[in-house]
């Protein structure tokens, strides 16, 4: 099977081609192409633009997801975590950020600010019915299976 190719379009000069760090990382890193420093304040959410725009393969998605350092040293996730990039979106990618922390962080032009990681996805055929067959957990909901 080839290997899926991802298209990116530059938007502006300042924009930096999502790469993987190592070789075997699932993620490639975005960066932002602010003007100028952002400061979040502890509970503030800020979108902010990556520069770039892409073309992902049919039949996969981009998942967009918080970097575990940002995440564990300042608290800084994304609301949504993880954002779906659909193949057939073509504007920029945006970043959404949130400042769970309790300090103030600022985020520099051309900083780290997530990473996106390129899965393959099912669509399905969805067929209404009027019942569904009964299974084991039923109904239960979140903890219901004692764990």
């Amino acid at each position: 099977m080839p290997e899926p190719v991802l298209r990116v379009h530059r938007l502006n000069d300042r924009a930096v081609v999502p790469a993987y760090q190592t070789e075997h990382a699932a993620g490639l890193d975005l960066h932002t192409t602010l003007d100028a420093p952002v400061v979040l304040e502890p509970g503030d959410i800020r979108l902010l633009p990556c520069g770039i725009a892409i073309a992902v393969p049919i039949g996969y998605e981009a998942q967009v997801r918080p970097r575990s350092g940002l995440a564990t040293k300042f608290g800084i996730s994304m609301p949504n975590a993880p954002g779906t990039i659909d193949a057939d979106y073509r504007g920029e990618v945006m970043v959404p950020l949130i400042n769970l922390g309790r300090d103030p962080f600022t985020v520099e032009p051309g900083m780290r600010i997530a990473q996106m990681v390129v899965a393959p996805v099912a669509q399905c055929a969805v067929t209404e019915v009027d019942a569904l067959e009964d299974t084991a957990r039923g109904a239960g909901g979140f903890g219901s299976t004692g764990h």
